[in-house]
């Protein structure tokens, strides 16, 4: 039966009034129900960027590192010895939000199929969960699903969850963040791509059976919740983990020789965004025959089978000749493997049901005529410097320590990643709570190791210098295990761009991280765009998540937080102004919000990372944390936690208010902990390349000692760190 598309259908399938004229224009008729969800998936802010383009085209995306950069299903750099990284991070907010369990589960399963759909093999997994406040009524569940959802599928297919970040702000309260991130490993010359080439050559779907579970799930994916948000359960996925591992064990062993043309996952839109992007890469058409796809329910419509987000699926060209052989692969993996269509050379995308054509559309006007818009926007207004003055000072800073220690921004994650897998594979050499995760490279003593980063309050005081930070700190965190930063996935979570003043954020945010790319030579190869992260009109905190990697070529010289042993003496790298705007102290502890975020030195960043990493890498630092939320004390008390030790201080003669000095949260800066024989030589080297370096005191005891003053104890701060997380969840 053939459905009028009337004005209400086409709202129903978020496309503007314009975008549907555009439509009957480039069609020179009316689509059917089909087409037009076509069309819907493939031109929604997901898929398409239309809101974003413009912008994302300013990034820095190349380098000599750089194998390839955005464009495909995920980065890839050269790391040495004939092999890659191929990298990417990517967000399931909504369904998130609407099912946290299947949300997050098949978020985690989505983004290891953009890996190893390209050849490599995952090697790890970190994730980026931002909730709402802690008291709203949601939170709690909504965590309990995510952590489970992401330990229950990474654990299932064997990855380690090794790394990522917690946060909490009532401006999540209605709209979670679930920011997924995996890392695969692949020879160079085993790198496999989505563009289809040759004409005749077949189309094959593989794994799972299409379903009705994530119809319109790109589309939701592209929208602004309401309080009707809970009916959109049924669009949310459902994963099967140990599909994936078949799934991934097969395409592995089918990519070992060459067959494969052209390989992509069924990700967002399906069947569609799969076949449209292999195809249109390749200036072919494609004939589809939806007859052919095996399907677990009965009766399904093409309009069901096109925009069905069923999970572990693939679609590939094949070499004709080795047809044959991949299907034994797959059916000795016991998944589905069939041959659905084949490429043609017409340009255009044809689909065929039950003897019908139900589809005929110009590929390229699919993939790369979808609108493009240059979205007004306006600039957020900068803020006034908070002096420190300005900022109430504490007589006790050993109980403004337990309250940001003991709180819900800087307490300890262990209660999270203690339920996810991260030793599986052995060969995870840095575990979740130090500055980046480490993973070795299986059978070599090279690491490449990994974070996540972003201060969402700092971006929205000023998306800039947000944005500009974001990236410093990712920096910062693989300077400070001694990795050499390569390059950087991102994130980027806002509201709805059809507001200038959030369209300003995100471009504000953008200038930030390419700004700091290019000055800290991490450039941007993947990454995902996710907007309309609001309901009924309030947005999330702008919320440009990144994730870096770098590499260690001995994961013998690599650093931690941890103090080692009494009597080191304990350096500080960077220069400490005490700049309390937007600071956690100032937000926790004396109820301040106001003020600009810490500015953003990237040529310090850069000098001061080069030698903090050149000193662990030449064996002189064991020990090294990077400063940022909380300010000093803070990263004081977690390398005293995490090795057990106190430390003895004195605050410098020049070091102006103690809380400033203290809790402040300026950039570019680190705590470095050497014996005292290696302390001459370090402050002798960090003088010669102009790196400021200030002697804080040493290590021992099982206090934290300021100018001969009790700070606090390890027992006291050991409890409130660790049990804020345990206790919340509880209840």
């Amino acid at each position: 039966m053939r459905v009028t598309i009337t004005p209400e259908i086409v709202a129903e399938h978020g496309l503007k009034p314009d975008e549907y004229d555009q439509i009957l224009r480039v069609l020179d008729r009316a689509p059917n129900l089909t087409e037009l969800g076509i069309f819907s998936a493939m031109w929604n802010e997901h898929c398409s960027y239309k809101s974003s383009r413009v912008w994302l085209r300013t990034m820095p995306t190349t380098g000599p590192q750089v194998v390839c950069g955005p464009g495909e299903n995920a980065g890839v750099v050269d790391i040495g010895d004939g092999q890659v990284a191929i990298f990417k991070m990517e967000s399931h907010n909504h369904p998130s939000f609407i099912e946290p369990y299947q949300g997050a589960a098949t978020g985690v399963g989505g983004i290891m199929r953009d890996v190893f759909t390209m050849g490599a093999r995952p090697v790890a997994n970190l994730n980026a969960l931002r909730f709402g406040a802690p008291e709203n009524p949601k939170t709690r569940h909504l965590v309990s699903g995510v952590v489970a959802g992401i330990g229950g599928y990474g654990n299932c297919i064997g990855v380690p969850t090794v790394g990522g970040e917690v946060n909490f702000d009532p401006g999540y309260n209605g709209n979670i963040l679930v920011n997924a991130m995996c890392i695969g490993v692949a020879d160079a010359d085993k790198v496999f791509y989505s563009t289809a080439s040759g004409v005749g050559n077949p189309v094959v779907y593989v794994g799972s059976k299409t379903g009705r579970d994530g119809i319109h799930g790109a589309s939701m994916a592209s929208a602004e919740f309401d309080e009707n948000s809970e009916e959109k359960r049924p669009t949310v996925q459902v994963g099967d983990p140990f599909t994936e591992k078949l799934l991934l064990e097969a395409c592995l062993e089918l990519m070992a020789g060459d067959a494969v043309i052209a390989i992509q996952d069924m990700g967002a839109a399906g069947l569609t965004c799969s076949a449209v992007e292999m195809a249109s890469k390749g200036g072919l058409g494609l004939l589809l025959d939806l007859d052919r796809v095996p399907c677990r329910e009965a009766g399904m419509t093409a309009y069901e089978m096109m925009l069905s987000e069923s999970q572990e699926r693939m679609l590939m060209v094949l070499r004709p000749d080795r047809a044959g052989a991949a299907r034994a692969i797959f059916e000795r993996w016991e998944l589905d493997f069939a041959i659905v269509g084949e490429t043609t050379d017409t340009g255009r995308f044809i689909i065929r049901h039950r003897g019908e054509t139900v589809a005929d559309l110009p590929v390229d006007v699919l993939a790369e005529q979808a609108p493009i818009y240059q979205r007004p926007w306006t600039p957020t207004p900068p803020l006034p410097h908070l002096a420190a003055a300005d900022v109430p000072d504490t007589d006790d800073p050993g109980a403004a320590l337990v309250r940001l220690l003991g709180g819900p921004h800087l307490s300890s994650r262990r209660w999270i990643w203690e339920q996810y897998d991260h030793m599986v594979m052995g060969d995870t050499v840095q575990r979740p709570g130090g500055d980046a995760a480490v993973v070795r490279l299986h059978g070599s003593r090279k690491g490449i190791a990994a974070t996540t980063d972003v201060t969402p309050r700092y971006c929205a005081a000023s998306p800039r210098e947000g944005g500009k930070q974001a990236v410093a700190e990712a920096f910062r965190n693989l300077c400070a295990v001694g990795a050499k930063p390569l390059a950087t996935t991102d994130c980027l979570n806002f509201g709805s761009p059809e507001r200038p003043e959030i369209m300003g954020q995100l471009v504000g945010c953008i200038e930030g991280l390419s700004e700091a790319c290019r000055a800290l030579d991490m450039p941007i190869v993947s990454g995902n765009v996710s907007l309309y992260n609001e309901t009924r009109g309030v947005a999330i905190p702008p919320t440009p998540a990144i994730g870096a990697i770098g590499l260690l070529d001995d994961i013998d010289h690599m650093a931690t937080i941890a103090f080692k042993q009494e009597g080191d003496v304990i350096l500080l790298v960077g220069e400490t102004s005490g700049h309390l705007g937007q600071s956690l102290y100032a937000r926790e502890i004396a109820g301040r919000k106001d003020g600009a975020p810490p500015p953003v030195d990237l040529a310090a960043e850069r000098r001061y990372g080069d030698f903090v990493r050149g000193q662990i890498v030449a064996g002189n630092v064991r020990t090294a944390h990077d400063i940022s939320d909380g300010g000093l004390l803070v990263a004081l008390s977690e390398m005293a936690l995490a090795g057990g030790y106190g430390c003895v201080l004195a605050l410098p003669k020049n070091a102006g208010p103690p809380h400033a000095w203290l809790f402040g949260e300026d950039q570019a800066r680190y705590v470095l902990c050497v014996s005292p024989d290696k302390a001459p030589g370090l402050l002798s080297a960090a003088g010669a390349r102009r790196v400021p370096i200030t002697e804080l005191g040493r290590t021992g005891g099982r206090d934290m000692i300021l100018d001969g003053r009790l700070i606090q104890t390890l027992e006291t701060l050991r409890h409130a760190h660790e049990n804020w997380f345990p206790d919340y969840m509880e209840g």
